[in-house]
């Protein structure tokens, strides 16, 4: 852990809020790298950049909140305290798919493609949260007796949890499966048709997602027993598989049609 990355009397910079505004700017700059392929203005890119990053960060706090209220319950200003961490990434995300949505509307902008663009600054994004997580010793995993285990310093909360215990550093492991899938996205958003990478996204996060909630050891079990973030994750994948389905079958109807239909008639 490594919660506080500078300190000057009572200034300090903790090291979740500084990944996290890391996260945001390269999240910003591969938005306007990709723009282009949602017919995106560079002022348009910006625009929906400001509003998927406001609208993140309130559905993520939102749904942290709600879950871990009795931790607020003596201090509600903490509810306000981002920068010491409790972001939970399903309640960002599907508040961002909302108002982003209806930016798109607003704008006339495709709002498949531009979810398509989307993919790679989300998974680059959320690999920077998670190295935040990993510092600020939130999200940690279960007990573990593999070699890459780690062991949290005496009063943090994950080693009150699991007293002299090696634990999987799960946050570590998604970071690295988000940057191996920015790289994969950054590919397909430029070479697959319009839906294909959003639709990839939805089903390799939920697969992702599920597994890793399996080392997860800070999440309570809420349905028999997985975990919230399993049971959504779960759903993400069949709906993930119907999209990508019909984006591939409606692409290939198109690529089909004659391109000048005047000349068939």
């Amino acid at each position: 852990m490594y919660p506080i990355l500078i300190s000057i009397g009572k200034f300090s910079i903790r090291s979740y809020g500084a990944m996290a505004a890391v996260g945001f700017l390269l999240g910003c700059w591969l938005v306007n790298v990709n723009r282009k392929y949602a017919k995106m203005s560079a002022d348009q890119a910006s625009t929906s950049v400001f509003v998927a990053m406001i609208s993140g960060i309130i559905g993520a706090r939102i749904f942290y909140v709600v879950q871990f209220f009795d931790n607020y319950r003596e201090n509600l200003w903490n509810v306000f305290r981002i920068d010491q961490g409790g972001l939970v990434f399903y309640g960002g995300f599907l508040l961002t798919l909302v108002t982003l949505w209806l930016y798109c509307r607003w704008s006339k902008l495709d709002i498949i493609r531009v979810f398509d663009v989307y993919a790679p600054a989300l998974a680059i994004a959320h690999a920077c949260g998670r190295i935040g997580c990993f510092l600020n010793g939130c999200c940690w995993g279960k007990p573990t007796d593999l070699f890459f285990g780690v062991t949290y310093p005496e009063g943090s909360t994950p080693a009150l949890c699991y007293p002299g215990q090696s634990l999987y550093p799960v946050q570590l492991i998604e970071a690295g499966e988000q940057i191996a899938l920015f790289f994969l996205y950054f590919w397909m958003v430029r070479h697959t048709r319009r839906g294909v990478t959003m639709s990839s996204y939805l089903i390799l996060y939920g697969i992702l997602r599920f597994l890793n909630e399996l080392m997860r050891g800070d999440n309570a079990k809420v349905v028999e027993s997985f975990t919230i973030a399993q049971v959504i994750g779960f759903a993400l994948i069949p709906g993930g598989i119907a999209l990508l389905i019909y984006f591939l079958r409606t692409g290939a109807k198109k690529q089909d049609e004659p391109e000048d239909t005047e000349l068939s008639n």
